[in-house]
Parts: structure tokens; sequence; C-alpha cells
């Protein structure tokens, strides 16, 4: 059973400095950040930021790393073995893992045993078996001036990837970064959330317990005002590869684009669950409530947007309710949990805010609304029905567990209802009808749907979202494509 005691106890006896150059580093900060447990809103340590000089360092590290050192001269049957000790190093510690990020996030101990780290020694070793097959082509040409040419292509890294991280699933997003840009031969520097950087200190310690020569993984930690700014406006970093709010996005794409380097965007998402009539309603309720309440909503694919065919709407939003009701708020290291806290007081805040909204704009509270009698950062799971989509509830993420509940009457009304979006991430279809199934998941705007399932994660498919919701993809055959250069080379026979 997890045990508070030991996480807390992990989280002491980690190296809370910046790891360069393979090691981590000794000696007094210039600044430093605390980071709070959000169930107790204690202190769990203390970390030195990384400062300008620190990301200076970082950067030459990995530049000596790929055009000189060890690294860049390893092939990509070496670089898949690194990968793979990597995976099997994280197995072996999945527990402590799993520990540390609910204590850092404050999800339930479940979560991260069931989605987070599974997926993350998966990433890894999905990517370790591609190291060595990023092949080019032979293209046929008509040749140069009368005379016979050979041409082709050939996949090379893209250079030093700067890899921005969010608050909710470090180790598991962390994963879908680190893991394809080190197959693709980058050198990657990792700059872990300021409210949950734990889980990425412990992948340092694990990159150089698995052998990565110095430079091949730095991890930064710090907040993203300094050392993310620092690090995206670096001229030294080849691409960017961030996943956050809109707001921050627009900066780092700003920052890449003055060098006109590459990004990949995760922004976030207003994700639809869409239930027709002639869904299994029991299983539906139990997919949607699962969309929305899972890591307290603070998910970029949550399905937040509920929209219920009319002929079942009442029927549905009863079942919804009953399943709020029985959310359990508390502890991740209870095993009676079933719902943590939020990260930290202004998310708590922003939570409640869109709650007031709701109220203000005239939708109708039938679950939740409030915040748990204990302490922490605790919303009580929220569901909002008889919403229209034009309402903020529907239209801003809130990224805690309120769900928006819409009435729709007609497939027509359907898609234009989910379509009617900012953002375009994922979606959800829960019907029995195929045809109907294939031929929503065609219309409706979204970078991944799934159909009688809640937004399934595999290394092997692509991830991403457009509109808001970014741009590029991570993971799958096109995550590790786009860590990479494609290079043609003609020679005259």
């Amino acid at each position: 059973m997890p045990q508070r005691s030991v996480a807390e106890d992990l989280a002491r006896d980690l190296p809370a400095t910046p790891f360069v150059a393979g090691r981590f580093e000794s000696g007094p900060a210039s600044q430093s950040f605390d980071v709070v447990d959000p169930v107790t809103e204690k202190v769990l340590t203390t970390v030195a930021e990384a400062d300008g000089d620190t990301v200076d360092r970082a950067v030459a590290s990995a530049h000596r790393a790929l055009d000189e050192g060890e690294w860049g001269r390893m092939d990509g049957a070496a670089r898949g073995e690194l990968l793979h000790a990597f995976a099997q190093l994280l197995q072996d510690r999945a527990e402590s893992f799993a520990d540390l990020e609910s204590l850092d996030v404050g999800k339930p101990a479940i979560e991260p045993r069931v989605i987070d780290l599974p997926q993350a020694i998966a990433t890894f070793r999905h990517y370790a078996g591609w190291a060595d097959k990023l092949t080019g082509h032979s293209i046929p040409t008509s040749g140069y001036q009368g005379r016979a040419t050979l041409s082709y292509t050939v996949r090379q890294p893209i250079g030093v990837v700067a890899a921005i991280t969010p608050w909710n699933s470090p180790t598991m997003i962390g994963s879908w970064k680190i893991a394809p840009a080190l197959a693709a031969g980058c050198p990657v520097i990792l700059k872990p959330p300021e409210d949950a950087p734990l889980t990425s200190l412990l992948l340092a310690q694990l990159a150089a317990q698995a052998g990565f020569p110095a430079g091949a993984l730095s991890v930064l930690p710090g907040r993203g005002p300094t050392t993310g700014r620092l690090l995206v406006e670096h001229p030294g970093v080849d691409k960017v590869s961030f996943t956050g709010s809109p707001q921050t996005g627009y900066q780092v794409a700003i920052a890449a684009a003055k060098g006109f380097r590459p990004t990949t965007l995760e922004l976030g998402g207003k994700s639809p669950q869409i239930v027709f009539a002639d869904a299994d309603l029991a299983a539906a309720a139990q997919g949607v409530a699962l969309g929305i309440f899972a890591n307290q909503g603070e998910v970029c694919a949550a399905g937040s947007r509920i929209l219920v065919a009319r002929a079942v709407y009442d029927e549905f939003v009863d079942r919804l309710v009953q399943l709020a009701a029985a959310v359990v708020p508390g502890d991740p290291f209870d095993p009676e949990t079933t719902m943590g806290a939020l990260i930290n007081p202004r998310q708590l805040e922003r939570v409640l805010r869109y709650i007031r909204l709701g109220h203000d704009e005239g939708a109708r509270l039938v679950a939740g609304g409030g915040r748990p009698d204990r302490p922490g950062y605790f919303v009580q799971p929220t569901l909002f029905a008889d919403a229209a989509n034009s309402m903020t509830i529907a239209r801003e993420e809130v990224f805690g567990p309120v769900g928006t509940i819409i009435a729709f009457d007609d497939d027509e009304q359907a898609v234009t209802l989910a379509n009617d979006s900012d953002y375009a991430l994922a979606a959800t279809l829960w019907t029995t009808d195929l045809s109907r199934a294939h031929a929503m998941a065609r219309r409706v705007r979204a970078g991944a749907v799934a159909v009688n399932g809640w937004s399934p994660l595999d290394p092997r498919l692509p991830w991403g979202g457009s509109k808001l919701s970014g741009h590029g993809r991570e993971l799958g055959l096109a995550g590790i494509e786009a860590n990479t250069e494609l290079k043609t080379v003609t020679i005259v026979l």
C-alpha cells in the first residue's frame, strides 16, 4: 500500500538542483522555489532554480554531446539499448515514481499506477525500437545535364530540443518528449513544471544510471518566466516542445519564431463527449465521469463538454449526478480516495471562479459547486446541466472537475456543437451504431476521436490537436519525425 511518509522521505532526499552535463550541480543557488503538497499545503522541499548561466551551460553541454561527443557518434542501435535500459530502470522504480507523482500533483495513488507510469515505460520501450529504424529513401530522378544521378534522403537529428512539461502528468508527458527526441539522436533539455518537478529530477537520476553520455539529457528546474523564458529564447536551442496553456504557448511560439525554430505545441482542449440516444447509457455515464473527474479534471483532453441527445438527456444527467456523488475527494494515499486536490491555490481560485460564472450565466448546478470541508486545494466534482454552448464554462478550459452538460436534437446539431469551439484536441462518441461512429468520427474536428472510450493513450498513436489546442504531433512515427530533419543527397554519376 502506498505510504505518504515514504513519498515525503523520497522528496526530501532527492537532489534538488539542476542536472547538467551528467551530474547534479552543487553550490548555492541564486534563486530557489518551494514545492508544496496540494493536499496538506505544506512545503515538501526547496529546489534550486536554473539561472541564465545554468541554461547556457546546459545548451553548451548539449551541443558538445551532439557535435563532438559520444552522443553524436552513437548509432541508432546503441541509442536504443540506452532507451531500453532507461525503460527498465523506470519500471524498477515505478512505485517511487507513482508515490512522488501522487505527492507532487495530488492525484489518487491508483492513477499513476494504471496510467502515467505504464504509459511512460511503454513510451521509452516503443522509441527504443525506433532508434535504429530512421531510414531515408532512394528517389529516381531524370538526371543532371545528361548524366545519371543517385538521389536519396536521410533523417538526421533536428538538434538540441528544449522540452517544457506541465504539472498535471509530468512523468508521462515528459516521456512523450524525451524518448522520441533521444531516439532520433537529439540532446534534450527538460524544464519540468515548478509546481511538480520531483519526478523529473528522479528521471535525471535514471539517465545517469542508464549510462547516457553527458549532455544527452539535462533537467533544469525553474519557473516559467525565468528558466522557461531563458530556455525558449536561447539561440542554441534548435526546437521547442511545449505542453501548457494557449497563452504561454503563444509566447513560446513567438520566441521560437525569432530564430525560425520549429515547435510542437500541445495547448489543452475543451473536448466534447457526445452521447447518442442509442448508447449504452450505463457504460457511457461511467466513461463520461472518468473523462471529467480523472486527475481532478486537470487533463488537457478532459471531456468537459458533455453533449447528450435530448431523448435520453434527463436519464443521463441523473446517472452522472449519482456518479459525481460517489466520488471521494481526499488524500491520494488513502485507499478510499477517488479524486485528489488541485495543484495550487491559483488553480483552486480559477476553478471556483468558473463555477461562479456557471451560476451567473444561468446553467443549472446539479452536483458539487463548492469545496469539501478539509484542508488542501480541493473542489467538489461539479456538474452544470441545461447549459448553452455559448456560456463561458462551455467555451474556456476550466482544468478542474467541472462538466457542462448540453442537449442536442439530432446528429447535425451534435456535430455543430462539437465543432463550435476554439479548441480541437480530442472527442469521444458514445454510440452502438457503427455507421454513425465512423461518419461522426470523420466530421468532428479533433486530433483524436475515441468511440465508446475516453481518449485512449498509446505511444504508437500520434497525439495533438489544432486551433487553440496547438500544432504538431507527439507519439507514434509522427513523434520521432518531428525531432528530425530530412536531408536530400544527390550524387552525379
